[in-house]
């Protein structure tokens, strides 16, 4: 490459605004989804959602490991489609919401492995246990104007946990020897972000 088509593109990029790259995004949670899934009676998976949270990302794509993510989770809003199954996740014998009514996530380190993933490391507290949790996160999508003057991006982040890590002990064994409900957790957020504006 030319000397003077080298320096023409390192001007580009020098005017290219930094918001492109560090920017404050709140998670939309109207257009996010925390998802989970468990095995049930050995045989199936029982799929929920948390239905209430608020998030912050502070994303910087040119040095990712500066990167941070702040999510709070209502473990109230605990939603299987099944009233009476909700009620018992609520209670003293799963996530005993009266005593602890707020789950939380917060990275610690943002790296990309050996094949270039990203992977998040973060403190997952739930049940009154705080826990590390890697979570392996897609491409966020490129920044997008809205209809309405805002800017979005999007990811969708995963992970598996094991539930008696966070005393989340309930279970009855069937005739067979196998739990009424499995022990691991895969979990699956599904994030929508616009950007923060301006003060």
């Amino acid at each position: 490459m030319k000397y003077h088509a080298r320096i023409f593109i390192f001007g580009l990029l020098l005017l290219m605004p930094l918001s492109a790259s560090a920017a404050a995004w709140n998670i939309d949670a109207d257009h996010s989804s925390i998802g989970f899934s468990i095995r049930h009676l050995m045989v199936s998976n029982v799929r929920g959602n948390f239905d209430r949270f608020s998030g912050t990302v502070d994303l910087d794509d040119r040095n990712i490991i500066a990167s941070k993510v702040t999510v709070t989770i209502d473990p109230a809003s605990i939603n299987t489609r099944l009233p009476k199954r909700d009620e018992h996740l609520r209670g003293p014998e799963f996530f005993d919401v009266t005593k602890y009514p707020s789950m939380s996530f917060v990275s610690k380190q943002w790296r990309r492995d050996a094949k270039g993933k990203l992977k998040v490391t973060a403190d997952l507290t739930m049940h009154g246990v705080t826990r590390t949790v890697v979570l392996d996160v897609a491409p966020f999508s490129p920044e997008t104007a809205d209809p309405w003057g805002n800017f979005r991006r999007g990811t969708t982040a995963k992970t598996t946990i094991n539930r008696k890590d966070f005393g989340l002990d309930w279970s009855k064994t069937m005739d067979n020897g196998g739990l009424m409900i499995g022990e691991e957790v895969e979990i699956t957020m599904e994030i929508e972000m616009v950007k923060a504006k301006a003060n």
